[in-house]
């Protein structure tokens, strides 16, 4: 079985869809998208550099078209479960033909400007913890007013608050804790700093249509599968400003049997997670087109070609 996964703030780099644009369509594709938001994803995913998509408005949009254009260049493919880290998890709603492409890039769009925005009040950021215990790991956070805001398993959470918390966690790690990484991100995501951007999210929301998911959806909100178009919605709206459990959608993943991890564009972040935390399941990154002959023959091996395309 086989469970497709995209994503979130932080994996994109510089130039990295450049690669993608040689493929057939997909600069065309790319283009209708950026004239349907305002906002030119070909100049952002190959010539801008990482300051200009560390931007929030800038880089929430460009990871969920990157997501959907290397999904797309699989072909058709039929799922057991789609999943998303955080803004991944509008990607992981096209994937499940929740929302169309349209309707997906301008439902992150109005995201990446709204947390933008509630960002801009205070200065704040992520940091990634290596090791230690969870539950030391947390008490900690607390204790410094730091949030644990992504609990991804697998020995890792990340930290959200203000600059100057993150500093102080430098100077004085949790027990245990190896690393203390900085994220490539403008904002305390997944807090209570990004309250504001959840009334703009849930106006957005409102003019939306949404279908039921087509494939077995995992929300991060708490690794259970969603039945309803309205509920992954409202799911989608609230997490901005609540912690993202990708612990939890492990755990899922597992109780569904789950023997095969394909991660979008730009890949790499869930299949580490997954590495050490689901020993056993196969995995394949997508990185670039070279790794489009591993994925589809991931997919041969574990799912029965379907009439819908992932990302359709």
């Amino acid at each position: 079985m086989l469970v497709l996964v995209a994503p979130g703030q932080g994996a994109q780099t510089p130039g990295f869809l450049t690669p993608w644009l040689d493929l057939p369509g997909v600069e065309d594709r790319l283009r209708a998208l950026s004239a349907a938001i305002d906002l030119d994803l070909v100049h952002y995913g190959t010539k801008a550099d990482a300051d200009e998509i560390r931007d929030t408005a800038v880089a929430q949009p460009l990871l969920v078209a990157a997501g959907l254009v290397s999904a797309a260049a699989l072909g058709a493919v039929s799922p057991g479960a789609v999943a998303g880290h955080s803004v991944g998890e509008i990607t992981a709603a096209a994937f499940a033909g929740v929302l169309d492409d349209t309707a997906a890039l301008t439902l992150v769009r109005r995201r990446g400007l709204a947390m933008a925005e509630a960002a801009a009040v205070t200065a704040t950021g992520m940091s990634a913890l290596l090791g230690g215990d969870p539950a030391t790991t947390v008490a900690h956070l607390e204790k410094l007013g730091l949030t644990p805001a992504n609990v991804n398993g697998a020995g890792q959470i990340v930290a959200a608050g203000t600059l100057e918390q993150l500093a102080a966690l430098e100077a004085d790690k949790p027990e245990g804790v190896r690393r203390v990484v900085a994220l490539k991100v403008a904002g305390a995501f997944h807090t209570h700093h990004m309250a504001p951007a959840v009334d703009a999210l849930a106006e957005a929301a409102r003019r939306l249509a949404p279908a039921d998911p087509r494939f077995t959806y995992v929300s991060n909100n708490d690794g259970r599968t969603v039945a309803t178009g309205a509920e992954v919605l409202d799911r989608l709206v609230g997490q901005v400003a609540s912690p993202v459990r990708w612990d939890l959608c492990m755990e899922t993943f597992k109780e569904l049997g789950v023997t095969a991890l394909l991660e979008v564009c730009p890949g790499g972040t869930l299949t580490g997670l997954a590495k050490r935390a689901l020993p056993g399941v196969r995995t394949v990154a997508l990185k670039t087109p070279d790794d489009l002959d591993a994925a589809r023959a991931l997919i041969a091996e574990t799912t029965t070609p379907a009439a819908d395309a992932a990302g359709a």
